[in-house]
């Protein structure tokens, strides 16, 4: 999920690029750009840091896994040959 904070100082900025003679509108403005950009964000699929690190290592590992796994196979295949050759 998207950081409140963030939300909150990404709407700021955009209110505070608002024209002086519109300042009235200012609080109005930043309250629906904060929900547009959360209805926005919303729609998409984000996951935290932590989530991504987490499924980061869990690729690495399964890499590792999967890279042991053609080692072992490809020695199946070679002692098979060996085998055949006899």
């Amino acid at each position: 999920m998207f950081d409140p904070k963030s939300l909150d100082d990404i709407a700021g900025r955009l209110a505070g690029a608002i024209p002086p003679g519109l300042n009235s509108l200012k609080d109005d403005l930043e309250k629906s750009f904060q929900a547009i950009l959360q209805g926005a964000l919303g729609k998409l699929d984000l996951v935290t840091r932590e989530e991504f690190e987490v499924q980061k290592l869990v690729l690495a590992k399964t890499r590792s896994k999967l890279e042991d796994l053609e080692k072992r196979v490809a020695e199946m295949e070679q002692q098979l040959l060996n085998k055949e050759d006899l």
